[in-house]
């Protein structure tokens, strides 16, 4: 892994303030807008509103004003600088976002101005204006809030295809779902019931075990106060069908070991980096060590399977995802799924909606927004 940069002292301007003015659709300047940019790789302090310029879109993109904003525990990482695949900061993060699409380019068929949309990208979408590619956009269904179509991108298509590409979820099996009460811990327990007699056991804190079991989680475990894979043993001593690994480290090597014969275990992340606001080189010493590690022979005399998941490499893969987005939306359509939204924070907010999102306090996904939302400026006025 790359070495930290060097930090970019805090009064930095954004990289397009010393650039040529970027040029608006009459010709003249394009107008500002407000953005949360990366200004050096470190604590919550690090991302801090500025001021950015977008211009006109380019043919095949889209511009869209932006009105809600995903928060994910990679966003964390790629604050502490943990991805590889990261431009150098000053940059904007947000790899989710919603809202209108306000300017249509060239070559850009299928999409009009007044369209709402969803947007997946690697990064930069913490902005209230965006640029993007309209292959990188996905109609809003009819009825769907903004906060619940930023919400549903990155959780719901890992979940998707988690459970159901690499999974090969079907009824009467069993799933161990870490971090439970998450984004993505969220949409893996809609997801799964809406297959028939699936049994979830989910890792969380005991506070968050009432919300799971009201959504659908057979065994709620305490990973802080029991060793989860007794709990699971106890309770299914053959273990589960398949294992969602976001954790690395010593956990993947408790996931496999967890699984029944013909069972997956699917790792998407690694949450055991995570261990503070900035990183922290014994924790990544630690998890690297302990890091899973298992030979072709060794699978195939255990009838088991590992395999690895990592939404921000399949960004070229848009037709791929795109079939998973339709299947998605048509869940929503029918009533089987929808995003369930922790709380929403206004982009001066950041720092503490980071705060909570580390801390794990949240039940559900955590939303940014460009300005303050209503209910606080309601407060705030009386």
């Amino acid at each position: 892994m790359s070495s930290e940069p060097a930090p970019v002292a805090a009064a930095t301007p954004p990289a397009q303030s010393v650039e040529p003015p970027v040029k608006g659709a009459s010709g003249g300047e394009a107008p500002e807008h407000r953005a949360l940019v990366l200004t050096s790789f470190g604590g919550y302090e690090k991302v801090k509103v500025q001021a950015r310029r977008s211009g006109s879109p380019r043919p095949g993109e889209l511009s869209v004003r932006v009105r809600a904003c995903g928060l994910n525990f990679a966003d964390v990482m790629v604050r502490q600088g943990l991805y590889d695949r990261l431009p150098s900061p000053p940059f904007c993060p947000g790899m989710e976002c919603a809202g209108t699409v306000c300017a249509v380019g060239e070559e850009v068929r299928d999409r009009q101005v007044g369209d709402k949309v969803m947007i997946l990208a690697r990064t930069g979408l913490w902005q209230e204006v965006v640029n993007v590619p309209a292959m990188q956009t996905f109609l809003m269904p009819e009825g769907m809030s903004f906060e619940e179509a930023a919400a549903l991108p990155v959780n719901y298509i890992t979940a998707y295809m988690i459970l159901f590409d690499f999974g090969n979820l079907r009824p009467n099996q069993s799933v161990l779902i870490h971090m439970a009460a998450g984004g993505v811990g969220n949409a893996a327990i809609q997801l799964c019931k809406t297959v028939e007699n699936v049994t979830i056991f989910g890792t969380a804190s005991a506070s968050k075990h009432d919300s799971l079991k009201e959504s659908g989680v057979a065994h709620p475990i305490d990973y802080r106060t029991v060793d989860y894979a007794e709990e699971v043993r106890k309770i299914s001593p053959k273990g589960v069908d398949i294992v969602m690994d976001p954790l690395g480290g010593s956990d993947t090597s408790k996931a496999f070991h967890l699984l029944k014969p013909m069972g997956k275990v699917i790792t998407y992340g690694v949450a055991n980096l995570i261990t503070g606001q900035k990183k922290n080189l014994m924790a990544m010493a630690k998890t690297w060590w302990n890091q899973f590690s298992i030979n072709a022979i060794q699978l195939l005399h255990h009838n088991k399977a590992v395999c690895g998941y990592h939404l921000g490499y399949m960004d070229e893969e848009y037709e791929l995802i795109t079939g998973v987005v339709l299947k998605l939306i048509n869940l929503y359509n029918q009533g089987k799924i929808k995003p369930k939204i922790d709380s929403v924070w206004s982009f001066d907010q950041v720092a503490d909606a980071m705060k909570h999102m580390q801390e794990k306090k949240n039940v559900g996904k955590v939303i940014l927004v460009p300005e303050v939302p209503k209910e606080e400026s309601k407060k705030a006025e009386n």
